[in-house]
């Protein structure tokens, strides 16, 4: 797998305290900056809190023209077969609580727009559970709202996130759009202290087909599902209960047919490969985490994040990132943990030091040497708002950029020079 993360469905500015992809439109939407994001409207939350009766016509808007045709024909154009789409859990809309929850609407349709799309070019898609119910880490952008309140860890959001999950899996077996759709990422970035995460161990996935062929529509065969003690525990056929209502309102706004003899709908679903479930590895936590191998049902990929930038990794400087990277175990780590197959969800080229253009193509061919070894990887992000108030951000967190500049190569499974890490090898490993 050979692939870039696609923003611009469910949020598509901020990577928590990672980029700031979109300044100059976020400001002239009505969004705010501040160094402490809880305190203005930097958050999908806050903004809609703000603008309760323009949120959804303003981000109609922004996706509408952040990603288009001409982003597609980009991406063929440089080689990709895979795209991570990343999305928050108020996509699906009847799960939101609005009262009390302020997220805009319309995301799920922008959504099946651009997921048509990429499968008319080909492009594969991991749909990404990025941004949680409750909220799933403190004090980051990305998930949705700004707040140290974290509250996703919890059965009541654990409930509403595997609710999520079902629906979306539903989607990608029901709606020819969803075609390409390859797997489904159960949580993005969980707390890393698994001591702060009670209950995540105990969450679930599950497969929506069992067997079901005599039921006339897709209702009639979750609420059969729904009763399969011997197939599905208690916690999976209460979501697949709750599931019904919810995806039937969402259906409906795609336009979706339910009825399995109609549309050849059946057809449809006896030729779908089953969906790849993914989760962050083992190792992504500390303080004995589960292992969610154990969850495995079918087939199961693993997902890890590394950025350098963030310090903790290497010393900040050319020969410790390049003898790191080189002698990285985390493939081999999770592999003897049974998370296999690895790749790598999110990397880019940011370093916290002044890097030269010399450095940033040995960056690119070190990581991408390093991390083919597992699954493949995936460059966070595709694209960053190139402007005099995003100022040089793009030049490292832009896999379109880096292309342009040369730092990657136009066929991204070759490397500038395929002995970058020969120098740097070492009998000792990184990790």
């Amino acid at each position: 797998m050979v692939s870039i993360s696609v923003l611009g469905y469910a949020f598509s500015r901020h990577v928590g305290d990672k980029l700031l992809s979109l300044k100059p439109e976020w400001i002239n939407m009505g969004g705010q900056q501040c160094s402490d994001c809880s305190q203005c409207i930097a958050t999908e939350f806050a903004f809609a809190e703000a603008y309760p009766k323009t949120v959804d016509e303003k981000f109609k808007g922004h996706w509408e023209t952040w990603f288009t045709q001409d982003d597609v024909n980009q991406l063929v154009n440089a080689g990709i077969n895979t795209v991570r789409v990343p999305l928050g859990y108020w996509i699906v809309e009847p799960l939101v609580n609005r009262t009390s929850e302020f997220y805009p609407r319309g995301g799920i349709l922008e959504l099946q727009r651009g997921l048509k799309q990429l499968k008319a070019a080909g492009i594969a898609a991991v749909l990404d559970h990025h941004a949680l119910p409750g909220v799933a880490s403190p004090g980051q952008m990305f998930a949705g709202r700004c707040t140290n309140d974290v509250e996703f860890y919890t059965p009541y959001n654990y409930h509403r996130a595997l609710i999520w999950t079902a629906v979306m899996t539903a989607l990608s077996h029901l709606d020819p759009n969803f075609g390409t759709v390859a797997a489904i990422e159960a949580m993005n970035e969980p707390i890393m202290n698994a001591d702060q995460t009670p209950g995540l161990g105990g969450w679930v996935t599950f497969s929506p087909s069992a067997g079901l062929a005599s039921a006339s529509n897709v209702t009639a065969a979750l609420s059969t599902a729904a009763t399969l003690s011997s197939v599905f525990n208690s916690q999976v056929r209460q979501v697949l209960f709750d599931a019904i209502p919810v995806l039937a309102q969402v259906a409906e706004q795609l336009s979706l047919n339910m009825v399995f003899a109609e549309g050849g709908l059946r057809s449809f679903l006896h030729a779908r490969k089953p969906l790849v479930t993914t989760f962050m590895d083992i190792n992504w936590q500390f303080n004995n985490p589960a292992n969610p191998a154990d969850a495995a049902i079918g087939p199961q990929g693993y997902d890890n994040h590394l950025y350098y930038s963030f310090g903790g990794v290497a010393d900040p400087n050319e020969d410790a990132y390049l003898t790191s990277v080189c002698n990285l175990n985390r493939i081999q780590n999770d592999a003897a943990l049974g998370n296999s197959p690895l790749w790598f969800g999110e990397w880019g080229l940011p370093t916290q030091f002044n890097a030269t253009n010399e450095f940033l193509v040995k960056w690119a061919d070190a990581q991408k040497f390093s991390y083919s070894k597992g699954a493949g990887w995936i460059f966070w992000n595709f694209k960053v708002e190139i402007s005099t108030l995003a100022g040089d951000t793009a030049r490292q967190w832009s896999y379109m950029e880096g292309l342009r500049l040369g730092y990657l190569t136009q066929d991204p499974s070759k490397l500038h020079d395929p002995n970058v890490c020969d120098p740097y090898i070492t009998n000792s490993t990184s990790t």
